[in-house]
């Protein structure tokens, strides 16, 4: 008796696999739902918009363990510009006219210790592959309940020797504040993204040229802030031109000024059953040194399809 194969939705096999697992041991605990969270330390990959949230400078980096010889690791750094008009000279406070801010960051993905062998099956050394996104965001907040924000996302790819691509992709986020604890938000990701690829410094004149499209994602988010008990959630549908639908889910408790316990799930899929969803929880300490806050985060996740799954620690320093 013949088993069904399960049908995976065609996002999982699409150029740009890595820039969609994920930032972070906060953003992956959380379920990747953050594109409406405001607060916290803030990163424009889940929405160009919120780094005019920002308090202090933030610097993130995280290093993720993950079976197959893959590698994950992540760094950014996030600020808020305030601009001021207004001065009270009697109380001596001064009144911030507009704000904006900027995020830029990388992450770098990659495979290693993949055997290499000549056509009779002998090994002839070892490879490795990198693939790599950098971005840089701008921010503004246009009122107290408006903020935008555009990113630009450079991809290089090192598949093989001279095998080699690069990218430029384009991000465009709204935030909405109904109230002070209810936020909406509306991203649209890896506009214009893609890989082109020239084999032919390799294979001559029976090279090709070939061309990858990433899927341009659309995600609509909500996040409440629940006041009384501490606890920030979020949730966001995410759909995209490659036919997937899915929604993530996130929730954050601060039972203490510098505790936080995290967890979600991402990947359930709106229209394919034989999809996996991935849940995942996480914890954050932080302590002030001086004028410095530090902090250490860690996620996990669970990872279908492998011999182990995702354990993610990351340092974040406010200052």
């Amino acid at each position: 008796m013949m088993t069904a194969q399960p049908k995976l939705s065609k996002i999982n096999s699409a150029a740009g696999a890595f820039s969609r697992f994920g930032f972070g041991p906060r953003g992956i605990a959380m379920g990747n739902a953050l594109s409406a969270v405001k607060e916290g330390d803030l990163v424009s990959y889940y929405n160009p918009a919120v780094s005019v949230f920002q308090n202090d400078n933030s610097f993130q980096s995280g290093y993720s363990f993950l079976s197959l010889d893959r590698r994950l690791n992540f760094v950014s750094f996030t600020r808020r510009f305030d601009f001021y008009s207004v001065r009270d000279s009697a109380l001596e406070i001064r009144k911030p006219r507009s704000s904006a801010g900027i995020s830029a960051g990388l992450i770098n993905s990659g495979v290693s210790n993949i055997d290499e062998r000549d056509n009779q099956g002998f090994k002839t050394g070892t490879l490795s592959t990198s693939e790599n996104q950098f971005f840089l965001s701008l921010s503004v907040k246009f009122s107290e309940k408006v903020a935008a924000g555009f990113s630009a996302k450079f991809y290089y790819y090192k598949l093989y020797q001279d095998i080699t691509s690069t990218g430029l992709g384009f991000d465009v986020g709204v935030l909405y504040s109904y109230t002070k604890n209810t936020i909406f938000s509306f991203v649209l990701s890896d506009l214009n993204s893609k890989y082109k690829w020239d084999s032919s410094p390799l294979y001559n004149i029976d090279g090709t040229l070939t061309a990858n499209k990433f899927p341009t994602g659309k995600k609509i988010g909500l996040s409440y802030k629940y006041d009384e008990y501490d606890m920030l959630t979020a949730a966001e549908f995410y759909f995209d031109n490659f036919g997937t639908k899915m929604i993530r889910f996130g929730a954050e408790f601060n039972p203490l000024s510098d505790l936080f316990f995290r967890a979600g799930f991402d990947n359930y899929h709106l229209n394919n059953g034989d999809e996996s969803v991935k849940p995942s929880f996480g914890i954050g300490y932080a302590e002030k040194i001086a004028n410095v806050v530090i902090g250490f985060d860690y996620a996990f996740m669970y990872e279908p399809y492998s011999s182990q799954d995702r354990h993610i620690i990351g340092i974040r320093i406010n200052f």
